[in-house]
């Protein structure tokens, strides 16, 4: 029970102020509209971050289904706990979209673009390549992945730097592939905010674009176990 509140809780964080800074700085009258990439990227890292800081002692603060999928297929994860964390996670990701249209319903109201819209709840590709977008998540997955099995090799950390790193590593990639399909790198950060889009009575909302919601989801997926493969077949000592 405690994992799964830990992880339902920390991932509607997460996607509260995830979706919140994106909600923030693209509808239309929001104090602060036209922040731009950069504060969406920097406020992504710490949204990672808080509940990271909070949950990590209590489940691991995954808050990412690929993640957990990862961990169980190299063996330091049981695959029984994957469904608690995989069904928390999507949950809590839906509760946090649901929390963000609530809090930012005039703002959604005043905003014609279907996909500003859809863009504050999930991710879409700038340019549409099935095969690019897909290969764009899986090697965001995949470093975020490797450097997280990195991180808790490497010797020396401590203090809480293992969590800051965590946030320099989003805010990376955010700021290096983040142009290219929005770097969902979790099935859950997109997975339950678009069903909430897709359910929410959004004034003019247009389309939840669910043709490409399998990329998101099985591209990080593959990203992540790749990379728990490749850590482990390197021979650190």
């Amino acid at each position: 029970m405690l994992i799964f509140l830990s992880e339902l809780i920390g991932t509607a964080l997460l996607i509260i102020l995830g979706d919140g800074v994106v909600a923030n700085v693209l509808l239309n009258k929001s104090g602060m509209k036209g922040g731009g990439s950069v504060q969406i990227t920097l406020a992504w890292g710490l949204a990672v971050l808080v509940p990271v800081i909070i949950f990590a002692d209590s489940s691991g603060a995954l808050f990412n289904p690929a993640l957990a999928i990862a961990l169980a297929t190299e063996g330091s994860m049981a695959w029984s706990l994957v469904p608690t964390y995989v069904i928390a996670e999507i949950l809590g990701a839906f509760i946090g979209g649901v929390i963000v249209y609530t809090l930012f319903k005039a703002h959604f109201d005043a905003t014609d673009d279907t996909n500003i819209k859809l863009g504050v709840f999930a991710t879409r590709p700038s340019i549409p390549n099935t095969k690019l977008n897909f290969l764009s998540e899986a090697i965001g997955t995949f470093i975020l992945m490797f450097t997280i099995k990195g991180i808790g090799h490497a010797t020396g950390i401590s203090g809480g730097m293992d969590k800051i790193f965590v946030f320099a590593l989003i805010v990376s990639i955010g700021m290096s592939l983040g142009g290219l399909t929005g770097y969902a790198i979790n099935p859950a950060r997109d997975l339950g905010p678009r069903i909430a889009h897709a359910i929410l009575p959004i004034k003019g909302k247009g389309s939840s674009n669910w043709g490409y919601a399998w990329i998101p989801v099985v591209a990080p997926i593959v990203g992540a176990v790749c990379a728990v493969l490749l850590f482990n077949a390197i021979p650190w000592k």
